[in-house]
């Protein structure tokens, strides 16, 4: 049965075109895909990420449980309200999921985790956090609408009451705060976000998700659906669980190994397996991709390499670069960017293809070297 976030009629009343999207209904687009995606790069845009799971961990061995549950370190976060990105991985150092955790106490951790990966998720950390005592809290009462843009936390900012608007002025990145909207909805508001621009994701009851949305809508924010999260999220160069990474992955080999915290003395699950491949050389990687010519880059895709054959995991044509981006794995080699001999096979024809650093585009624009 296809699940629907709260806010489903107020989509639909906007028009927008819905599709199944890991087993819920979810807005593609309202229209123009592109008008979408421009309007996040240059002014500010929503999206209903209701349909992420939330859980909340609760207990005095909640640090101890994190330590070894994630690769990266939960000792980085030692101001309360700061949050951190990290994989959770199984015993063979396979991602089970990337996710972001906040400490809100040192007995009260907040995970976001991906909706594709929400029952899994959620019976991996139940099983593991049984012997610290932790106890495991689904909220599915709460929704998300992250707002991203330039002028995102300005049109966020002045709907929240006024004796607040300066806290979220305030909020360094990855940091988080708890204020009132100013019809009264308590708002967890995270400087967090999937589109490589600045902004804010709101974690909110339920019940007050609709007049928010509807708020923001007011204030000249517009909607934007899945289609441009994927070409926003990919021209930032960042991952798409299930499509970059998976089971099958460690974060060395999805570009990753930034989050990995070999912190001596933290037996977290999956560190002997990274240790071992460490040790013994990554076989694959990741690499970014930028093709000149006219086309697209697209999932499934064989790379052709000097170390190897690969293949496009993640494609796009960038509308802000005005041309294809990719992100691919390949075998182990010299993939600096540069890199020379890498091609794309299109429909039997090898294509050249460059190799560039990430991310695709900054600040709005297309980063430097990536116009060619």
């Amino acid at each position: 049965m296809t699940r629907k976030t709260i806010l489903n009629d107020s989509h639909r009343a906007l028009g927008a075109r819905m599709v199944d999207f890991g087993g819920w209904d979810m807005p593609l687009n309202y229209g123009s895909q592109i008008e979408e995606h421009h309007h996040v790069r240059r002014d500010a845009g929503m999206f209903d990420v209701s349909h992420m799971a939330v859980i909340d961990l609760h207990g005095a061995r909640a640090r101890e449980f994190l330590r070894r549950l994630l690769a990266n370190s939960i000792d980085k976060l030692k101001v309360q309200g700061k949050a951190l990105y990290s994989c959770m991985l199984d015993e063979d150092g396979g991602v089970i999921d990337d996710l972001i955790v906040y400490y809100l106490g040192e007995d009260f951790f907040r995970v976001v985790a991906n909706a594709g990966t929400r029952e899994k998720d959620l019976a991996w950390i139940e099983r593991h956090a049984a012997a610290f005592g932790v106890e495991v809290r689904p909220r599915d009462e709460l929704a998300i609408i992250a707002v991203q843009g330039p002028q995102a936390r300005a049109r966020v900012t002045a709907l929240v009451s006024e004796e607040e608007r300066g806290t979220l002025e305030a909020l360094g990145r990855f940091a988080t705060a708890t204020v009132r909207s100013q019809a009264g909805a308590e708002l967890f508001v995270a400087r967090t976000g999937y589109t490589g621009e600045d902004g804010f994701e709101i974690v909110l009851p339920a019940t007050g998700a609709a007049a928010l949305w509807q708020s923001l809508l007011d204030a000249g924010v517009k909607p934007a659906g899945l289609g441009a999260r994927d070409t926003l999220r990919l021209e930032a160069g960042l991952n798409l669980y299930g499509q970059d990474m998976d089971e099958s992955v460690t974060p060395y080999e999805a570009g990753l190994g930034w989050t990995v915290s070999l912190d001596e003395g933290r037996d977290f699950i999956g560190r002997a397996a990274l240790e071992e491949q460490k040790s013994a050389g990554v076989p694959r990687q990741l690499v970014a991709l930028v093709m000149d010519e006219r086309g697209v880059l697209r999932h499934g895709q064989k790379v052709l390499t000097p170390a190897g054959e690969g293949e496009i995991l993640s494609g796009t044509f960038s509308p802000t670069a005005s041309r294809a981006i990719a992100l691919a794995r390949v075998p182990a080699g010299d993939f600096s960017p540069g890199a020379e001999g890498v091609r794309v096979d299109i429909r039997g024809k090898d294509v050249p293809v460059r190799v560039v650093a990430t991310p695709f585009v900054k600040n709005g624009q297309p980063a430097a070297g990536i116009a060619g």
